[in-house]
């Protein structure tokens, strides 16, 4: 049960970040916000600040703006309505959400890095048979200091070394045995692996893997700030490369997606390591939903950008019939795409499904 109400928090954190990004940026150029709601379907419950009515709903996973004017079809020409803006100023509202979203994804991946992110050290926890580090005279419980003098702090450092191909060069090591300092030469063997999207590649590897001595590495406020937004970026990057492998064929939809369910499994899973591996899950979650709203999709915000974009490139909106027609469309696309990912994630983490 305390799983639950975590998952749920989690989610509506997330959600009222993003609405607030439209709130804010529809208050700043001037339309009305007629509701702001927390879920789906009935009130619950609401207050009512100035023109903006804020409301809790009976369904909680979702969220939207009600903005005055959003509707075509029956606008009454007044200036603080949606439709009466410009296109720039109706992008910056469309966007307002998923840019608040990274807006919150940099706030908590500085707040991370400030606790400290868990690494784990370069100290060796086990031997693999068959590759070099066991026949170049490595030991477990051996402390990786260098590489071709570059320091060693974390198995993370040693691994971005290793993994490279060095055309059979070997790489020059540093270890700490005890009291002793030990030089090794180690050349890497080339083997076949998968990457993150699950794609062959060759990388090296000299066959060992790490004690579990994990240790929180900590940064002050700018390196954190820094690190935060890199990390953002890099996300980012990678998100939108698998969305393109996703669409090519090059990775499997049914073993690369994941829905509200999947989340939430994942959620939970986090929510049990602690609270700093919470803050990493929550701010993975948020740059996905940012780029994934910003997919020009229709009934998505980046499809209502491209709608934006059209309308500027023809100097006149695409029409209110073409638009439903098209809106009605991509709903039923993206339920059908709902209930497959949600099948999906029911016949991966739910125990009774699984053979």
């Amino acid at each position: 049960m305390l799983t639950f109400f975590i998952v749920l928090i989690v989610f509506s954190i997330l959600i009222i970040v993003h609405e607030l990004g439209h709130l804010f940026m529809a208050k700043k150029v001037g339309v009305r916000v007629e509701r702001f709601s927390l879920g789906f379907g009935k009130k619950i419950f609401g207050i009512k600040k100035g023109d903006t009515e804020y409301v809790l709903s009976l369904f909680p996973l979702g969220g939207y703006v009600k903005l005055a004017g959003d509707d075509p079809t029956n606008l009454k020409g007044t200036p603080e309505e949606f439709f009466s803006k410009s296109p720039l100023k109706r992008f910056l509202i469309i966007v307002g959400g998923p840019l608040t979203n990274y807006i919150f994804a940099i706030i908590l991946f500085s707040l991370i890095f400030m606790v400290g992110t868990p690494s784990l050290t370069s100290r060796v926890g086990r031997l693999l048979e068959g590759y070099p580090a066991v026949s170049s005279g490595v030991k477990v419980g051996d402390l990786i200091v260098e590489i071709d003098e570059k320091k060693i702090e974390y198995w993370d450092d040693l691994v971005e070394i290793v993994k490279k191909d060095t055309g059979g060069v070997p790489l020059k090591f540093k270890i700490k045995r005890g009291k002793r300092i030990l030089n090794l030469r180690i050349t890497p063997k080339m083997v076949e692996a998968k990457n993150v999207f699950g794609q062959k590649t060759s990388i090296g590897m000299i066959g060992v893997s790490p004690e579990q001595d994990i240790v929180f590495v900590k940064h002050n406020p700018f390196q954190a700030a820094a690190l935060g937004g890199k990390k953002v970026i890099t996300l980012t990057i990678a998100t939108y490369k698998g969305i393109w492998l996703l669409i090519t064929g090059g990775l499997p939809i049914k073993e690369s997606v994941s829905g509200p369910i999947g989340i939430a499994v994942l959620i939970g899973e986090a929510a049990k390591m602690g609270f700093i591996y919470l803050l990493i899950i929550m701010a993975h979650i948020n740059i996905a939903l940012a780029v994934f709203n910003l997919l020009p999709f229709p009934i998505l915000d980046g499809g209502h950008v491209l709608f934006l974009g059209i309308e500027k490139l023809r100097g006149k909106p695409v029409s209110p019939r073409t638009q439903e027609m098209i809106g009605n469309v991509a709903l039923y696309v993206l339920i059908a795409f709902a209930l497959f990912v949600s099948w999906n994630d029911i016949m991966k983490f739910l125990p009774f499904m699984k053979k």
